[in-house]
């Protein structure tokens, strides 16, 4: 049918909830939480014990859900962990100028990989949300193109 969400573990639910609010335009549209030893959860995720608080986020038809774990105690990641690394690799953001949302990104404190980068089909960029994970920044330059989406 189609995608419904992107899921992001960090290590400060707060911090990175305001940054896809501030930033991109996401709204809260659910807290949520459980504590240690919720058998029902610990089977679906595959985390013996595990607990955690949470958040959907909501902008148009996409969706990002947060999590901060308290059990078990998550590994940290790299602010800077390679692309191709296996695993999570980017979530992408639709806009229309690329140049002009990465500059007002920065202003945010978003950091960037590079400046905006085209070719005749796509201008795009990469850069890093607090926690380092990669946002790309895309405009996909013709409506028949094989990337492109209805506008909304």
């Amino acid at each position: 049918m189609r995608i419904h969400h992107t899921a992001i573990s960090t290590p400060n639910l707060e911090r990175l909830a305001a940054f896809y609010r501030d930033v991109f335009g996401f709204a809260c549209v659910r807290e949520f939480g459980w504590p240690r030893g919720v058998a029902m959860i610990n089977g679906v995720i595959g985390l013996p014990d595990c607990a955690a608080k949470a958040v959907m986020l909501r902008r148009d038809d996409a969706m990002l859900e947060l999590f901060e774990f308290s059990h078990p105690a998550p590994a940290r990641q790299s602010p800077d962990r390679p692309a191709c690394d296996h695993g999570f690799t980017h979530i992408c953001f639709l806009v229309d100028d690329v140049a002009s949302e990465q500059a007002r990104c920065e202003a945010l404190g978003m950091r960037f990989h590079s400046k905006a980068q085209s070719t005749a089909e796509l201008t795009f960029s990469y850069g890093r949300d607090p926690d380092g994970n990669v946002v790309e920044l895309l405009r996909v330059h013709e409506r028949d193109h094989p990337f492109a989406v209805s506008p909304r």
